[in-house]
């Protein structure tokens, strides 16, 4: 087999250390180096490292606002891969769809990840869902692989754009490894506390878990794991609501998050917009036993291994948490299934093994 030599652009960089675009091409980057192809990634975080885990890290700037930070690090980056020999380049979010007719103009072959139907989240002003309604329009009119990460957001471009995407999942595996001291540091023991997952943003409903799991009594502590960049009411709403029970460590990554996921005792998954939510699938394959928002994204990649509530016009989360804490053989019957599901769905080499061969496609 020819080595490739791909780019990926479009995210915060390597190491992984924001979300899930970012856990995606460092778990997709790391295993195409293991198989001998060559792989550069566009760097937002500046570490002055040349390399992580064998990738080549292109460290470029961007302006730092809400509207503009991922958009101008993707011009930069595109106009930098225009001058360079790569066989595919893969674009991470269809905002940067944008860069698709300047790599095209270069004659190189690109990919682009759409992710979710963006436009709707909550966060985002008029302005702000006209470029990503322009964004997928781009996507399905100059990229050569349009990509979703779930048949609910392929069936989405289907009908809106008559395309058939490329429907590749996202991965989720833990390594076998000893737990960070991260439980000690946060004054938590194990299985005994409840675990959110998600930038604090409108449309990932932070607020809505802290008011639900206010209804509980004797419940053990919420561990809120996450933080709010641009949206500055909403920091200072879920700052009033920090207590002893409520806790708010930060965003975690690495050992900490994977500790943190492994020995919950309830994962909540309460995002309303997007394709296959990383954290989701993370917490199935950690053996969480996971309580989801029921959108038919969340029941897609749930299935019945996943147990699911509602949030409006009537909050449902309170009720579903009651009852798994006051019935354990339930509560764990869902947490073997998930890691079940999760293991044989969701696998990184299974998900480096399509991107692979539609790269070579591409590549011709």
């Amino acid at each position: 087999m020819v080595p490739l030599k791909l780019a990926i652009l479009g995210t915060r960089g390597v190491p992984p250390q924001y979300g899930g675009f970012e856990t995606f091409a460092a778990e997709l980057g790391t295993r195409l180096v293991q198989r001998g192809h060559e792989v550069s990634i566009y760097c937002r975080t500046r570490t002055g490292e040349p390399a992580w885990n064998g990738i080549r890290r292109i460290e470029l700037p961007a302006f730092p606002h809400k509207y503009l930070e991922t958009v101008s690090h993707a011009f930069l980056s595109a106009l930098d891969a225009m001058r360079r020999d790569f066989d595919v380049v893969l674009v991470c979010n269809a905002a940067n769809a944008f860069t698709v007719p300047l790599l095209r103009a270069a004659r190189m072959p690109v990919a682009i990840n759409v992710d979710g139907i963006e436009r709707k989240r909550r966060k985002w002003n008029l302005l702000g869902r006209a470029v990503y309604m322009t964004g997928e329009a781009f996507s399905v009119s100059f990229a050569n692989r349009v990509i979703a990460d779930a048949e609910v957001i392929a069936e989405y471009y289907r009908e809106q754009f008559a395309i058939e995407p490329e429907v590749i999942p996202y991965g989720s595996e833990f390594p076998v490894e000893n737990d960070s001291d991260v439980l000690q540091r946060l004054g938590i023991a194990t299985r005994n506390y409840i675990l959110y997952v998600s930038r604090f943003e409108p449309e990932n409903n932070p607020l809505e878990v802290v008011e639900a799991y206010r209804k509980l009594e004797g419940a053990p502590p919420l561990v809120m794991l996450g933080s709010a960049l641009y949206d500055k009411a909403l920091s200072e709403q879920l700052e009033r609501s920090k207590s002893e029970r409520v806790v708010f460590p930060g965003a975690l990554y690495g050992n900490d998050y994977r500790t943190l996921q492994r020995n919950a005792l309830i994962y909540v998954q309460a995002t309303e917009v997007g394709g296959t939510h990383p954290a989701l699938i993370e917490a199935m394959a950690s053996g969480g036993a996971v309580l989801a928002h029921d959108t038919p994204e969340n029941r897609e990649v749930g299935g019945d291994s996943v147990g699911y509530f509602a949030l409006r016009p009537e909050e449902t989360l309170s009720t579903a948490l009651r009852a798994w804490l006051l019935q354990p053989e339930e509560r764990e019957a869902f947490r073997a299934r998930a890691r079940t599901h999760a293991r044989g769905r969701f696998s990184w080499e299974a998900v480096t093994e399509e991107y692979e061969g539609l790269f070579r496609r591409l590549a011709g």
